[in-house]
């Protein structure tokens, strides 16, 4: 290999890292947030404060733990519908609907906090994926647990029912981008 090439392949390799590529395409976290937040517009009719504002912290939170930032903002439609300050009869809050009493500990900081919020969310999606080895059966955990998924048969089918909601959720926002 001559220099020539190998500076292009340091150039290419290093654009990659610095710009991410994800399933909006590769490019500035800028560029892919705007496109993320039309998405979600238009999609999920969210008000475009609310997109802009959480879209950065999805792609953000997306590249840092590895998950598709479209099945991120799916799973935060199915979740909460984007509404901040949603707060569930189990305790669970904010976008991502996390329950505090379980996570405090993994996700430290105000969890109704959006930026705290969506990152804890996207952790637990990233920790359940690691453990469940599929993004379904992920998406089944987050709903449910990875013990009522595995001990319960009812459990297990809402969890996979709720895996479908959201892979339906990011078919039409895949659909809007």
């Amino acid at each position: 290999m001559n220099f020539h090439s190998l500076k292009l392949m340091t150039t290419v390799i290093v654009a990659i890292t610095f710009t991410g590529c994800s399933s909006l395409g590769s490019g500035s976290i800028a560029k892919r947030s705007a496109k993320l937040s039309k998405g979600i517009q238009k999609a999920y009719s969210v008000e475009y404060n609310t997109a802009n504002r959480v879209s950065p912290i999805i792609v953000q939170s997306a590249d840092k733990y590895k998950v598709d930032p479209i099945l991120l903002a799916a799973l935060i439609r199915q979740e909460s519908s984007y509404r901040n300050y949603a707060i569930s009869p189990a305790g669970a809050v904010g976008l991502t609907q996390v329950i505090p009493r379980y996570w405090q500990s993994s996700c430290p900081g105000d969890l109704i906090q959006e930026y705290n919020n969506i990152n804890c969310g996207t952790y637990i999606l990233a920790s359940y994926n690691n453990k469940a080895g599929s993004w379904p059966k992920a998406l089944a955990y987050y709903n449910v647990g990875p013990t009522g998924y595995n001990s319960n048969r009812r459990m297990k089918k809402q969890g996979k029912k709720y895996a479908h909601q959201v892979k339906q959720h990011q078919i039409l926002l895949k659909k809007a981008l």
